[in-house]
C-alpha cells in the first residue's frame, strides 16, 4: 500500500516538472484569438445593427472563453427573437442563427400600443403591423397565447379575426373581418369555434351578425 502511494506521488511529481517546463517556456508565447466576426442571420438590417451594437459592449477578446450567459442575456432580452442557436467557428467567428417571433395581435398597455409576439413578449407598435387584430381588455399574455393555440386547432382561421374582446370573467368574444361577432363559452372554446364555423359556411345563415355559443350544446343566432 505504501509502495503504491509512493508511485502515485512520483507520477504527480514528474507531471508537475513537465507542465512547469512547458509553462515556463511557452506561456508568454500563447495568444488567444479575439472574436473578429459576429454573423447574425434571420433579422433585417436595422434589427441586426441594434443587437450587433449590444454585442460590441461585451468583452470579446477571448474566443475560447466567451461569456455565454452574457450573450444569451442580450438575445433573450430582444422581443423580436423567438429561437436562436449559437455556433463558434474557429478561429474567430461567432455565428448566431435567429428565428424571428411571429407577430400576433395589438394591445393597449398603460396608454401605449404594443404588439404581442408568439414568444409572449411585447414590442412597440409601428404602422407596418397595422393589419393585426386588436385585443380589447386586459388579459394575461399567457391567456391570449392559449386562445391562439386553440384557434389554431379549430376550424376557424386566425386570419379571419379582426378583434378580440376579453372580459373580467376570462371569457372571450371574437369579431371577424366580415363583422360577425362570435361569443365564446368560457370552458369549451374549441367546441364553440367549431360550432360557429358550421354556421359561417352555411349559405342559409349569411345574414347573421352574432353567433352566441356561450351555452354548451346550444347556438343562438341574432340577425
Amino acid at each position: 500500500m505504501q509502495r503504491r502511494k509512493s508511485k502515485i506521488i512520483l507520477i504527480y511529481f514528474f507531471l508537475l516538472i513537465i507542465l512547469g517546463s512547458i509553462n515556463n517556456l511557452s506561456l508568454k508565447k500563447i495568444t488567444f484569438n479575439k472574436v473578429e466576426n459576429i454573423n447574425i442571420s434571420g433579422l433585417n438590417n436595422l434589427d441586426h445593427k441594434v443587437i450587433k451594437k449590444e454585442f460590441n459592449n461585451l468583452n470579446l477578446d477571448n474566443f475560447f472563453f466567451l461569456d455565454g450567459s452574457a450573450i444569451r442575456k442580450i438575445i433573450d432580452s430582444n422581443a423580436l427573437i423567438e429561437k436562436y442557436k449559437i455556433f463558434k467557428k474557429y478561429p474567430s467567428t461567432l455565428d448566431i442563427k435567429v428565428e424571428k417571433t411571429e407577430f400576433l395581435a395589438k394591445i393597449n398597455k398603460n396608454g401605449s400600443i404594443f404588439i404581442i409576439g408568439s414568444n409572449g413578449k411585447l414590442t412597440k407598435y409601428n404602422l407596418l403591423n397595422n393589419d393585426l387584430p386588436f385585443i380589447f381588455g386586459n388579459p394575461n399574455i399567457s391567456d391570449f397565447l392559449n386562445l391562439k393555440e386553440i384557434i389554431k386547432n379549430s376550424k376557424i382561421s386566425y386570419d379571419e379575426i379582426k378583434n378580440f374582446y376579453f372580459f373580467k370573467s376570462k371569457r372571450w368574444d371574437l369579431e371577424l373581418r366580415n363583422k360577425i361577432l362570435i361569443k365564446l363559452s368560457k370552458n369549451n372554446i374549441k367546441d364553440s369555434l367549431d360550432n360557429a364555423y358550421e354556421f359561417l359556411v352555411d349559405e342559409r345563415f349569411k345574414n347573421i351578425n352574432v353567433i352566441d355559443t356561450r351555452i354548451k350544446s346550444q347556438v343562438i343566432l341574432n340577425d
